[in-house]
């Protein structure tokens, strides 16, 4: 063996090893920014008036501007999304059924995109999926975001007749099926229709939220 040799190999094996270290660091890097923990597509359980949600301001299709507050006195589904989200897409004609069914003075969806396109983004997607009951509201800033301490779309909060924070979802969810309905009349205070109360973890997809980045 000549002189060295050994010091050689050892520098080599370390090298090698350093550089798979770092190559696995990056994957797992990578996995964080591409799927939800395992949370996704799972309901995170909160208090009603534990917490109250961020004054949140955004705009409407008009252009005028609203307020989380102005819905004080409902409770509210607020869906956070976009158009270039697959799953956001799926789940909307879900939403739109259930502003249909639950939408009143108690319960309103709030459906909040937050695309740098706007309304030139929003509108033409609603008409082409036949949105009839959900309004546009618009945070091209995704401010909301921010303020909410979201990173994935869509993520959706349940929000109380207080403004506290009932409930959040992580990625989407069957929002028309018996079984949600159900449960969020009887988190909301809702009146109910005579259906048992479904366990918290009724009809959510596994799904995980998107990670926010747009191209």
């Amino acid at each position: 063996m000549r002189p060295g040799s050994s010091t050689s190999s050892a520098v080599g094996s370390y090298l090698s090893l350093a550089v798979f270290s770092a190559a696995a660091l990056a994957l797992s890097v990578a996995a964080s920014l591409l799927f939800w923990p395992s949370q996704a597509g799972k309901e995170t359980p909160g208090v009603q008036g534990a917490e109250a949600v961020p004054a949140l301001s955004f705009e409407d299709a008009t252009g005028a501007a609203v307020s989380l507050a102005d819905f004080r006195g409902r409770a509210v589904l607020l869906n956070i999304w976009a158009t270039w989200c697959g799953p956001c897409r799926k789940e909307m004609p879900a939403l739109d059924r259930l502003q249909t069914s639950l939408g009143g003075t108690d319960f309103v969806v709030v459906a909040l995109s937050i695309d740098r396109g706007g309304l030139g983004a929003v509108q033409p997607f609603f008409d082409e999926i036949g949105i009839a009951e959900l309004a546009v509201y618009l945070d091209e800033s995704a401010a909301a975001m921010s303020a909410l301490g979201i990173t994935g779309v869509p993520t959706t909060l349940l929000i109380g007749r207080d403004g506290g924070e009932i409930r959040r979802w992580a990625g989407p969810a069957e929002w028309d099926s018996p079984e949600m309905e159900a449960l969020i009349r009887a988190q909301a205070g809702l009146a109910t229709t005579g259906t048992s109360p479904p366990s918290s973890n009724a009809k959510v997809k596994q799904w995980t939220a998107l990670p926010v980045r747009q191209v």
